[in-house]
C-alpha cells in the first residue's frame, strides 16, 4: 500500500521513459515536493517521459495533476494510465485545458519611461483629490467647533503645543545661528570686493527676516513634526484604534487632527521668530570677528535699514506653513493601511510633500509681495 506522501520516479519501460507516481497528491500534499522537484532528473535518460502512471496514486486533484504534468515537461500529448475512472477523466480536462504561458511582451526604454510618468501622474492626481477631501472635511469639522466652542479641547493643544514648539526650540535654535553666520561670513567675503562689507548686516537681516529664518524653520518642522504626525496616527490606524473611535462616535478629524493642526498654527510664528532671533545673533558674532562690529553697531545698523515688513513677511508665512506641514503629516497618517512598513513609506511620503508643498507656497507668497511692493 502506497504512503500518503506523493513520491515519484523516472524509468525506462521497453524503451518508453515513464514517469511512476504513487502515494496522495493533492494541494497540500505536493507542498514538500517543491524541494524534491528540483533535485529530480529522469534516471537513464535524458529524454521527457511519454508515460505518466498514476495506478498508485490514492488521492488525486486538479493542483497534483498539475504538479504531475510539469514533472513531465507540460507535454499536452503526454498519455497516463489510471485505476479509476475519475482520475482519468479529470487529468483529461486539466490535459485539455492547459494553456501555455504568453511571453511577456517587450517593451523598449522610451515606452516603459513614459508608461512610469503616466502612472505617476495618475497618482499624483489622485492623491491631489484625496488631500483636497480632506482639507475639505477638515474645515467642516472646524466650521462646527467655532459654532460649539465645548468641543474644543485645549489641553490636547497645549500637550502638542509642548511637543512642536518647546521641543523644537533647540534644534531650531542651533541651525538659525549657524545659518546666520554663513550667510555672514559668505557675505563678507563676496561684498569686501567691492569695498561694500558693511552691506552684509543688510544681507543677514533680509536674508533671515524674509526667506531662510521661516524656510528653514519650516522644513524642520516637516521633519520633526510633520513626520511625528504621520507615525503617530499611522501607528493608531494599524492598531485600529482609529476604527475604534469611529465605532463609539468620536469623529478622528475632530479629536486627533484639529488638536494637531491648532497647535502647529499656533507654533510656527513664534518658532520662526525665535529662529530669526537666532540667525541674527549668529550673523552679527560673525560680523564682530569679521568685520569688527560691536552688537551695538550691528543691530543698530540693522534696525535703520531693514524694515520691519522684512520682518512681518516671514512672521505671515509661518501660520500658513504651519497649517500645511499638520494638515499633509495628519492625512498620511490616517491613509495608512495595514502594516508597519506603510507607516514608515507614508511618514517618508509626508515630509516630502511638505517640505515640497512650503517651497512652492514660499514662491507664491514672494510673487505676491513683489506685486504688493512690500
Amino acid at each position: 500500500m502506497a504512503g500518503a506522501h506523493p513520491t515519484f520516479r523516472y524509468v525506462d519501460r521497453d524503451g518508453t521513459p515513464v514517469l511512476e507516481a504513487s502515494g496522495t497528491w493533492t494541494v497540500f500534499s505536493i507542498r514538500t515536493l517543491r524541494r524534491r522537484r528540483r533535485q529530480a532528473s529522469p534516471a537513464g535518460s535524458t529524454r521527457k517521459p511519454r508515460l505518466i502512471d498514476l495506478t498508485h496514486v490514492e488521492r488525486l486533484d486538479t493542483a497534483g495533476v498539475l504538479e504531475l504534468l510539469q514533472l513531465a515537461g507540460n507535454e499536452k500529448d503526454i498519455e497516463f494510465r489510471t485505476r479509476e475512472q475519475g482520475q482519468a477523466d479529470l487529468f483529461r480536462v486539466v490535459q485539455t485545458n492547459m494553456v501555455a504561458t504568453p511571453p511577456e511582451p517587450k517593451v523598449n526604454w522610451l515606452t516603459h519611461w513614459l508608461g512610469e510618468v503616466g502612472h505617476s501622474l495618475v497618482d499624483l492626481y489622485h492623491q491631489i483629490i484625496a488631500l483636497c477631501a480632506f482639507f475639505g472635511e477638515t474645515l467642516v469639522v472646524l466650521a462646527g467647533a467655532f459654532m460649539q466652542p465645548r468641543r474644543f479641547r485645549p489641553t490636547a493643544v497645549v500637550g502638542q503645543m509642548y511637543e512642536v514648539w518647546i521641543k523644537a526650540l533647540a534644534i531650531v535654535a542651533v541651525l538659525c545661528f549657524l545659518i546666520g553666520v554663513v550667510i555672514a561670513y559668505q557675505g563678507v567675503q563676496q561684498l569686501r570686493q567691492f569695498g561694500a562689507e558693511t552691506f552684509t548686516v543688510e544681507a543677514v537681516g533680509i536674508g533671515i527676516f524674509r526667506e531662510l529664518g521661516v524656510l528653514l524653520t519650516a522644513i524642520i518642522v516637516a521633519g520633526r513634526s510633520g513626520s511625528a504626525f504621520t507615525a503617530q496616527l499611522g501607528t493608531m490606524q494599524v492598531n485600529q484604534e482609529i476604527d475604534a473611535m469611529r465605532t463609539i462616535g468620536l469623529n478622528p478629524i475632530e479629536w486627533l487632527v484639529l488638536p494637531r493642526i491648532f497647535a502647529l498654527v499656533i507654533s510656527m510664528p513664534l518658532l520662526v521668530f525665535w529662529g530669526d532671533m537666532a540667525g541674527l545673533l549668529g550673523g552679527a558674532v560673525a560680523c564682530t570677528i569679521y568685520l569688527d562690529f560691536t552688537f551695538v553697531q550691528f543691530f543698530a545698523r540693522l534696525r535703520d535699514t531693514v524694515g520691519i515688513w522684512s520682518f512681518y513677511t516671514g512672521i505671515i508665512k509661518a501660520p500658513v506653513f504651519g497649517m500645511i506641514i499638520a494638515a499633509i503629516g495628519c492625512f498620511e497618517g490616517l491613509q495608512v493601511r495595514g502594516s508597519a512598513e506603510s507607516v514608515g513609506l507614508l511618514t517618508t511620503r509626508s515630509v516630502v510633500e511638505s517640505i515640497f508643498c512650503v517651497i512652492v507656497l514660499d514662491a507664491i507668497f514672494s510673487i505676491i509681495f513683489l506685486l504688493a511692493g512690500v
